[in-house]
């Protein structure tokens, strides 16, 4: 059995947030696809009480929507938790995001909070869901 150095994969895990976030700033579907699994029965939740993305496919469109929706997005990430599964195969996160782009010309701000979770697979850390929901502001 090997022993798991605990602060490398929340590091690693780390990583796999900052990437996501860097691939939507940049609306870079590629750089997306690297982070999240291609499950056909992956379930994601959007910010939209409506967003409830099944699957690879339907996750790939709705991004796609969004990089031709929105432009100049920038992205700040603050207070992220990450925890690590004792056999080190799961992990799970929260981080709250300021997210601000520009939309149909208008400058949009959202506070919203995120968790993550994320699976190991051949070595490398992937998202297999996230639920992301705009907080309250003031």
């Amino acid at each position: 059995m090997t022993t798991m150095n605990l602060e490398a994969e929340k590091s690693a895990v780390k990583s796999v947030l900052d990437r996501y976030i860097t691939s939507v700033e940049n609306a870079d579907i590629d750089s997306y696809a690297k982070n999240v699994v291609h499950d056909q029965d992956m379930v994601n939740f959007g910010t939209d009480a409506s967003e409830c993305i099944v699957g690879w496919a339907a996750l790939r469109e709705v991004m796609q929507a969004q990089n031709a929706a929105l432009s100049g997005t920038k992205i700040t990430q603050r207070d992220v938790t990450i925890n690590v599964s004792p056999e080190g195969r799961f992990a799970w996160a929260t981080s709250l995001w300021d997210f601000k782009a520009t939309m149909g010309g208008q400058a949009i701000e959202l506070p919203v909070r995120c968790t993550w979770i994320l699976e190991k697979r051949e070595a490398e850390w992937e998202l297999v869901h996230f639920h992301k929901s705009v907080g309250m502001t003031g």
